[in-house]
């Protein structure tokens, strides 16, 4: 008997999203391929920081759900132990200079992806890759 192989996993972060939505006109491009790609290949994810990020752009939770659709992307919950992944890389950024405060929610989306395997789609190649050097990364080339 075949074994089969399980669809891969690809959390999509909010940038490649709203890329997508706002139809971004530096962006738009490489995020609609990087999507069509990944469907093509395994399966999308969006974790509740990824949504509420996107979400804030609709008026409605209605509007929010019809772009983000769960038959299109699969919910994923956060386990604690991404929590305290996020916190040690943030600790990390900010102990080599970081400045931005806000950024938990990026390494909180990293350290989720990383620890479950997927493989993150966001166009912050460096911070992922310097943060969580373990993880399976698609981003585009530097500009």
């Amino acid at each position: 008997m075949a074994s089969v192989e399980a669809a891969e996993t690809f959390l999509i972060d909010s940038s490649v999203l709203i890329d997508v939505i706002h139809e971004d006109p530096k962006w738009m491009d490489w995020s609609a391929a990087a999507l069509t790609d990944c469907l093509s290949r395994g399966k999308l994810a969006i974790n509740p920081l990824i949504y509420a990020e996107v979400s804030a752009y609709f008026n409605t939770d209605r509007d929010a759900d019809a772009a983000l659709p769960p038959r299109l992307y699969e919910r994923l919950d956060f386990p604690y132990a991404a929590a305290r992944g996020a916190a040690l890389a943030f600790h990390k950024y900010r102990k080599a200079g970081g400045t931005r405060p806000s950024l938990l929610p990026d390494f909180y989306i990293g350290a989720h992806a990383q620890l479950l395997g997927c493989t993150l789609v966001s166009r912050d190649r460096a911070r992922y890759k310097t943060y969580f050097p373990k993880l399976k990364l698609i981003s585009p080339k530097q500009r």
